[in-house]
Parts: structure tokens; sequence; C-alpha cells
């Protein structure tokens, strides 16, 4: 099984996983580190098979406003070294939440784990149980350790 798909193959992976608890986890993993380390050790923890959604290069442009540090492609290949990440899916830039519900109904995760203060948990909630999952908040915390942290450290040292 490929580590790395393109979302129109991910249909292939499920049919080979079906039997087992996935765990779903969505996010754009730029400039990773140890709190994306940390997030991910926990999530799987939750099932047996670790599904990561990566969010294109152009979500970061539209919704992080900055231009993303490594490409998709290449975080997509950090990603994949991480042992217990089992499946990376590139994402589209996604226009709707039903782009997400769809992705949620092809994967059908038995849990969707989410970071502690996440704005769309509610969102998840609902598409979990639209497939009788459940939401699973990750509460180990790095505090002060985000992407947009670190660039703002980077910034003061420049």
């Amino acid at each position: 099984m490929k580590k790395i798909v393109l979302l129109n193959e991910a249909d292939k992976v499920i049919t080979q996983i079906s039997d087992k608890n996935i765990v779903l986890v969505g996010g754009c993993f730029d400039l990773f580190h140890y709190g994306h380390l940390i997030f991910l050790d926990e999530a799987k923890k939750q099932g047996d098979f670790l599904i990561v959604a990566l969010e294109s290069d152009d979500f970061i442009k539209k919704y992080k406003k900055r231009v993303p540090i490594h490409q998709q492609n290449q975080r997509a290949e950090i990603l994949s070294a991480i042992d217990y990440v089992d499946v990376i899916i590139k994402l589209p830039l996604f226009t709707s939440d039903g782009d997400y519900d769809k992705l949620v109904k092809l994967i059908r995760p038995s849990v969707i784990a989410t970071s502690f203060g996440d704005p769309l948990i509610e969102k998840k909630k609902e598409q979990a149980e639209s497939v009788k999952g459940k939401v699973k908040v990750i509460k180990k915390f790095v505090k002060n350790l985000s992407t947009r942290k670190i660039i703002q450290i980077l910034k003061l040292e420049l």
C-alpha cells in the first residue's frame, strides 16, 4: 500500500483497511515541530490506523495568509517518515464544508482526532456522528509551540 496518496486514490486505500479502527487527523503540518509529533503520536493511540488529511499549499496561502515553508509534497514526505503515520492523503484546496463531509464519509473514521481549542470542533463532531464515529480531543499540548510562533521567533532573530 502506498503511504502517500492523492484524494482520488484514497478509496483504494480505504477498501484495504475497512476492518481497522481508523483515526483521521487533518492539518497543514508546515514547519513540522515537536507539538506535531506529540499530537500525531497521541492520535495514533486512539485506533490502529492513522490517516493524515494534508492540506494543500493553496489552503495555507488562503487561510493561513502566508506562503508555505514546505510544499505539500515535502510535507507529505516528512510525515511519511513517521512510523505511526499510516497514510497521508494530499488534499486539493477544499472550497466548502461539504468537501470535508465527503472526505469523512469516504474514510469512515472511528475517531477524528483534533487538538485542544479547535474552533471547528462542533463541525467535526457532526462529521464523526454521520459515520458513527467520535471526536477525540488530544489534550497533550506543548505550550507556545506552533508554526506561527516559530515564524515569529525566527523573524525576531533575523
